[in-house]
């Protein structure tokens, strides 16, 4: 398989996101990817205090990235959207385009706003020209989970369970082995990621 670069960029209040993240970057790790898992400015989980944080490189780096954040009224958390934010100066030259993206959240009741905070996410990726891969209904722990815009947790105070991680890990596989096949294609036809027209 074509290697590719996996960054996994995420905000964490209460370490639900912190532990998806991790899973998430375990599953791309297993399917070959090489991985950047990164934290955003003011992440207040303690488990992150290790975790270096996101900068705009790691986002052009990747071929693929995968953000996480934690519902905030059906929306994303604003310390992930102040990072997302700042992407302009890739945005603007066209350094987004043609990236695989996807998403993961969590919520403190169950839905809570959960595809909702995915789907906004959404709306940044199409602005950005980027293609996105979701885990649909394409293994059988999705018909497990429930949720086909990608993982989500309901944060209970206690660590996520194993379906829900395993659910991040597929997630991440799925993620790494379309950006895998996008990037084989583009060697195959003679050329890497194309260079899209900059922003006017």
């Amino acid at each position: 398989m074509e290697s590719v670069n996996v960054a996994i960029i995420y905000y964490s209040a209460t370490g639900t996101i912190h532990a998806l993240a991790q899973a998430a970057a375990e599953g791309a790790e297993k399917a070959g990817a090489q991985v950047r898992l990164r934290k955003v400015a003011g992440t207040e989980a303690k488990d992150s205090a290790d975790v270096v944080e996101a900068a705009t490189d790691d986002v052009a780096w990747a071929d693929a990235v995968l953000f996480g954040t934690p519902t905030r009224f059906g929306n994303p958390a604003a310390k992930l959207k102040a990072f997302i934010d700042g992407l302009g100066v890739l945005w603007q030259p066209g350094q987004l385009a043609d990236k695989v993206y996807s998403a993961f959240t969590s919520s403190a009741t169950p839905h809570g706003g959960q595809e909702s905070t995915i789907l906004a996410l959404g709306n940044v990726f199409y602005h950005w020209g980027g293609i996105i891969v979701p885990p649909g209904y394409t293994d059988p722990i999705q018909f497990q989970l429930g949720n086909p815009y990608g993982t989500s947790e309901t944060a209970s105070g206690n660590p996520p369970g194993d379906l829900v991680l395993d659910g991040a890990r597929y997630q991440a596989r799925r993620v790494t082995e379309t950006a895998a096949v996008l990037k084989a294609g583009r060697a195959a036809i003679g050329g890497d990621t194309p260079d899209p027209a900059p922003a006017p």
